[in-house]
């Protein structure tokens, strides 16, 4: 069906986002009404993967199988943040946006952003006229996904199945694959859009290598902005004074997944440079307890975390 607006189908794509995510903006603004945001955000996804595959039409199998990917993953999470919500009552996060316009508004554009900035791997593959043999890299990245896609589906199942518990209220999550990180569902998702990038770079040429801002963009988004710190600041606020807590973070990766014996005995300085450990994510800690973690990054404490 060849192209439509430009060739590699980015700005039908930035047109089809915006006005979706507007249309979901518009109900949240009127209605106050957050239990859509996340759904809104998922199957964005969905939409513009299967669009670019009709509308290109040429069904290369490469583009296939990344627009099958991202429609598996748009649909489960889509599906499974739309349950939790549903469940849950309102989103905590919009308790300071509801009756702000304003921030309500850059909240929407950022994640139409995300949406259409992560997309560009399979968006423009999608777009593309090359279709070389499949290589290891196919392989490589579709492994990727693979482990990102089901550590991810299996941390969030484990998380949701923790809160649902009556004895586990008031407590953070530390069983499963919360016992090894302390985001497994984050660690799937950026290992799973990188399995994407890699699978798709068979097919770019010159400045289409550009699209590694997509898996770039959302592990930078996670490290640093609305993933981790936000969390890791909730939690220090809830449970920066129980002992137990504090061992669980002294001993547990915040990202990639290790085993307590094994990350609870590196040095902090390993700890930052090679596995995410940053400082800002203790600094709703008490303040002996972030002099003691930085001075040691070991704890001696040999308390089991169960």
């Amino acid at each position: 069906m060849g192209t439509v607006i430009d060739t590699h189908f980015l700005a039908l794509t930035a047109l089809v986002t915006i006005g979706y995510q507007f249309l979901f903006f518009v109900v949240t603004a009127l209605l106050k009404f957050d239990k859509v945001t996340d759904f809104a955000g998922s199957t964005n996804f969905i939409i513009i993967a299967v669009l670019t595959l009709v509308l290109k039409g040429s069904w290369y199998f490469r583009q296939i199988i990344l627009t099958l990917f991202v429609g598996i993953w748009g649909l489960r999470l889509a599906l499974f943040l739309l349950f939790r919500i549903l469940q849950w009552g309102e989103d905590r996060r919009f308790d300071e946006m509801r009756n702000n316009f304003g921030r309500l508004a850059v909240f929407w554009i950022f994640q139409a952003v995300w949406v259409w900035a992560v997309s560009l791997p399979v968006t423009v593959v999608n777009a593309s006229d090359r279709n070389p043999f499949l290589k290891v890299v196919d392989i490589v990245g579709w492994i990727l996904w693979s482990v990102g896609f089901i550590v991810e589906g299996f941390a969030d199942q484990q998380k949701l199945h923790f809160k649902r518990s009556s004895e586990n209220r008031g407590k953070w999550c530390n069983v499963g694959l919360w016992k090894y990180s302390r985001h497994p569902n984050y660690f799937g998702e950026i290992l799973l859009w990188w399995g994407i990038f890699v699978a798709s770079t068979p097919v770019l040429n010159g400045g289409e290598w550009l699209v590694i801002i997509g898996p770039i963009f959302l592990t930078l988004l996670l490290l640093f902005v609305s993933g981790i710190p936000l969390l890791e600041d909730s939690a220090d606020k809830k449970f920066g004074n129980v002992d137990g807590y504090r061992i669980y973070k002294q001993r547990t990766s915040p990202l990639i997944p290790l085993p307590t014996s094994v990350y609870g005995n590196l040095p902090a300085w390993f700890k930052k440079t090679f596995l995410f450990e940053f400082p800002f994510y203790s600094r709703n800690f008490p303040l002996e307890d972030r002099c003691s973690r930085a001075s040691s990054g070991k704890s001696s404490d040999t308390q089991k975390i169960g």
